[in-house]
């Protein structure tokens, strides 16, 4: 039995490990693992999440356990300190000596501390292992107790810095990014990305410094501050080092391997160094003359070290590694693909930007416009899966390139199905799957899920970006051999969500536990009581205070709960228009009861921090001074945002705020599918941002223009015109069937936006609908939005003025106590929750 010892147990060391078990002589060979972390592989990648939850065994690549169960001898927290080639054997830092036929490094990387003066000085931080961000948690806890205000900076502006910013913002600490260059992800993106991603990254809080070299870290014990210059200072209590990464390759150079100039471990396209015996890979692996710092290229390393050892020596690296990579940064989201940048002699860029929806588009085609060459995505990377495999499998493009990247509103095409990819193009890159595999997988072995696929192909496991193309995949196949594809609602009922309506409505349920007896089985889950409370709400107007018990928590308090057990209370100010006695009346109760107060950007007043058994003695005041509730909480309608239009400013066509209040209260309390929000601009100049909601108005000459299917959320979506210069009264005729439409046949938590996109025709087939009556269900649809019209309840009055339901605010079953556990800290002269410990 030969024996293969792999030195480093991150996530390239654990994917050597997995595809080597999977083979089938793998009980021919001894595998030792050693790792000088206390604790298995974990995912570096979603290492920012630790600040979650705390929990690194959600991180695990896989348990200990694993390893045992696959004859894996595991040696954590036992670094490898010498190579003797001669001998083939390893020597740890415990002093025990190993023997080895094969060796493979896969050491991975350290984080790169510039030599800047100060460095050492107590809150400096690097951002690379678990018990790293243990530490930052720990120091973070200590300076908000002295300080509330207290400010965190990073070093560096790349990947992993804003990781490391989203980070700071997590442990409640005021986040400030320095970066060297003149630009963010100066890798990654040009000039004008960056400063779109700048820009959005700024509107959510982070301070941006560029082009600052630090001097000196300054403090006596610890850091106070860093120096960029003789007056150019930044005050800071803490600070993240993320400015790049070095290959630790010591046990390369002391063991006499070829090395490269700047570092890494010289391998050819078998993976092996210039010890023929022994294997490089990941982030020490010197391929290319080049160090690759992405998951997809290490997992690809480690399948061809794993096929070399074993004897299947036809599996080489590709002479060429994509470099191509789709992320969300603190919850924006970022791609590049191919060449990103490219010199103007060797084809043409084709850029779409809106700085004012923090997005940005950039094609590179070829010179003759006959192929993708590369791109940059930010803001809006829901297209990145097909450019990318456009560009890989150099796929025909439209004659006029803009389209792939224009909103599908102003012109733009769409890519087609995915089942118009060739077999060969790898739709997983993590783990190197070819939608022909994943196709196979459905049509030849009978995995008819999403699930099942990921189980046998490995597909959609690594870091998920795939998922959208792999669900298509299996779809459109199930769809092709002649069966009917149905998104299920849960275990426990057999029906999607357009089935479980009509069953409702038709056969008059109003009752849960009817419906569970009558039509599904088991007791019940988390997915399936929302639902149907969601159900009997949009088809009956019935208030989430009726059947509580299946209610999702916040619309069971009628308030958000906040993140130290406390609860939001949201007026509903229609159209953001407030009387001043109505501001007077809210300024008094907030004070009262020591709320935090914000202004949204939905145009209304926010106040946080009410306890659980405050909520109904708020809300009574709220409701005596004309108040209702807001809805913050149900997936319903939000707001109805407002210009001042005609009513005041002189470009304005026509009266928008009194228009937004008549609509909000309108279709206040109708639950859907989705919360869903709406605009009213006065004029084209789009105050209101009417076309980033999910239904719009704006005024024009000759009456209204009505836009549906916005989205300003996680991903933006312009709404696309549904109707023109029509009036008022035309026009919320044809916003009514459209909402109904949408209730009627969305999927549960599915947008507007995300529902226009997937509905078979889009918006010409909702304007047949909705406008030509092509289904012959106007009627209906008036009737029934009529009806929710009419039937509307303020469930906060309803709350307070029915005991029974007044009766569960309170914190503890058996006591009318209130939680003394809660506890606030000052900021800005009001409150915040006080921070994690």
């Amino acid at each position: 039995m030969k024996t293969v010892i792999v030195v480093g147990n991150g996530m390239v060391g654990y994917k050597f490990c997995e595809k080597f078990v999977a083979k089938e002589t793998s009980e021919d060979y001894k595998l030792i693992v050693f790792g000088d972390e206390p604790r298995p592989a974990y995912d570096r990648v979603h290492l920012s999440e630790f600040f979650e939850n705390q929990d690194a065994k959600a991180l695990e690549m896989a348990p200990a356990a694993w390893y045992a169960e696959n004859g894996i001898e595991l040696m954590v927290n036992e670094r490898v300190a010498d190579i003797n080639r001669e001998e083939k054997t390893i020597t740890t830092a415990k002093n025990r000596d190993f023997s080895y036929d094969y060796l493979v490094l896969a050491t991975g990387s350290s984080a790169f501390v510039p030599p800047i003066k100060g460095v050492e000085k107590k809150g400096v931080f690097v951002y690379r292992t678990i018990e790293d961000l243990e530490g930052m948690l720990s120091y973070a806890a200590a300076l908000k107790a002295k300080n509330p205000n207290a400010k965190a900076a990073v070093l560096g502006g790349g990947l992993l810095g804003l990781e490391a910013g989203k980070a700071v913002m997590d442990m409640g600490l005021e986040p400030h990014i320095v970066e060297f260059a003149p630009k963010l992800m100066p890798r990654q993106l040009d000039s004008r990305s960056s400063q779109v991603l700048q820009l959005k990254l700024e509107s959510i809080g982070l301070h941006i410094h560029l082009s600052k070299a630090t001097n000196q870290i300054l403090g006596d014990d610890a850091i106070v501050g860093m120096e960029f210059g003789e007056d150019d200072v930044l005050d800071v209590e803490m600070l993240i080092i993320s400015a790049g990464i070095r290959p630790r390759d010591e046990l390369g150079k002391s063991s006499g391997l070829k090395m490269g100039v700047r570092g890494g471990i010289v391998v050819d396209h078998k993976m092996q160094t210039s010890d023929e015996n022994i294997y490089a890979i990941g982030e020490i692996a010197l391929y290319n003359q080049m160090i690759y710092g992405l998951v997809a290229p290490g997992y690809e390393m480690a399948t061809v070290a794993v096929d070399q050892i074993t004897g299947k020596t036809d599996n080489i690296m590709a002479p060429e590694i994509d470099m191509s990579t789709k992320l969300k940064l603190i919850g924006v989201d970022v791609a590049s693909f191919g060449e990103p940048f490219m010199p103007a002699a060797k084809g043409h860029s084709i850029i779409f930007e809106n700085k004012t929806q923090h997005l940005y588009k950039r094609i590179n085609v070829s010179l003759d416009g006959k192929r993708l060459l590369g791109g940059i995505l930010v803001g809006d990377a829901s297209d990145y899966s097909m450019l990318h495999q456009i560009y890989l499998n150099s796929m025909p493009i439209p004659s006029d390139p803009s389209q792939l990247i224009l909103p599908a509103g102003d012109g733009g095409a769409s890519f087609g199905s995915a089942m118009d990819l060739p077999d060969t193009a790898v739709v997983c890159s993590c783990e190197a799957v070819t939608k022909g595999q994943v196709c196979c997988s459905v049509k030849d072995d009978g995995n008819e899920t999403v699930k099942a696929v990921a189980k046998a192909t490995k597909a959609t496991t690594g870091c998920g970006g795939c998922k959208p193309m792999v669900t298509d995949l299996v779809n459109e196949t199930l769809k092709s051999l002649g069966k009917v594809v149905k998104e299920r609602i849960c275990e426990h009922f057999d029906y999607s969500r357009q089935e479980l309506y009509d069953i409702v409505k038709m056969k008059n349920i109003q009752d849960y536990d009817e419906l569970l007896d009558t039509h599904g089985k088991g007791n019940g889950c988390e997915t399936c009581k929302p639902l149907a409370a969601s159900l009997f709400a949009s088809i009956y107007n019935e208030t989430a205070n009726k059947q509580d018990t299946i209610q999702d928590t916040n619309d069971r308090y009628l308030a958000n709960i906040q993140r130290n057990g406390t609860y939001s209370v949201v007026p509903r100010v229609a159209g953001g228009e407030i009387s001043p006695k109505q501001m007077i009346a809210m300024g008094r109760i907030a004070q009262k009861y020591d709320l935090y107060t914000k202004i949204t950007g939905g145009q209304r007043i926010d106040m946080f921090g009410a306890k659980l058994h405050e909520l109904p003695l708020i809300w009574e005041e709220l409701i005596a001074e004309g108040f209702e509730t807001g809805q913050a909480y149900g997936k319903s309608l939000r707001t109805v945002k407002s210009c001042v239009g005609s009513t005041w400013c002189r470009y304005g066509m026509d009266e928008s705020v009194s228009f937004a209040i008549e609509i909000e209260n309108r279709y206040k309390g109708i639950r859907s599918p989705h919360k869903f929000k709406g605009g009213v601009s006065g004029c084209i100049r789009e105050c209101a941002e009417a076309r980033g909601k999910d239904f719009g108005f704006i005024a024009v000459e000759g009456g209204w223009n009505i836009y549906i299917g916005g989205n300003g959320g996680a991903t933006p979506k312009h709404a696309l015109l549904l109707a023109e210069k029509v009036d008022k009264e035309t026009a919320i005729k044809y916003v009514d069937r459209f909402l109904m439409y949408y209730i009627q046949t969305a999927q549960p938590l599915m947008r507007t936006a995300a529902w226009l996109d997937k509905l078979e025709g889009g918006i010409d087939y909702v304007k047949d609908v909705v406008i030509n009556d092509c289904l012959g269900i106007v009627d209906q649809l008036d009737k029934e939005m009529q009806h929710l019209v009419d039937t509307y309840k303020c469930e906060w009055k309803e709350a307070v003025e029915n005991p029974e339901i007044r009766a569960k605010y309170t914190h503890f079953v058996n006591s009318t106590a209130a939680d003394e556990n809660i506890e606030f800290v000052s900021l800005r002269e009001q409150k915040m929750p006080a921070p994690w410990a």
